[in-house]
């Protein structure tokens, strides 16, 4: 089995990775597994493709950190977006 912080080399500038497992493939969202490489490595939530956007650029600009999209997930496990409430 894969540990999921060996997926970052050491001295990788890499904080996080999207991956295309069984569920993302077959399941009808599509929810892609996101695994924090940096901060707490091994942490995962999953996106559903329209939202991988967001992910991906609030975490590479730095402008937010894996946990605040991680803290809300649905019950599911699965990030859909910030509710608009």
């Amino acid at each position: 089995m894969l540990k999921w912080p060996a997926l970052a080399q050491v001295g990788s500038s890499h904080l996080f990775a999207f991956l295309a497992d069984r569920l993302a493939l077959t399941d009808p969202e599509r929810p892609v597994l996101v695994v924090d490489l940096a901060h707490e490595p091994g942490r995962t939530f999953r996106v559903i493709p329209r939202e991988m956007w967001s992910v991906e650029n609030n975490l590479s600009l730095s402008n937010m950190e894996f946990s605040e999209f991680a803290d809300n997930v649905d019950a599911d496990g699965v990030f859909r977006g910030f509710s608009k409430s």
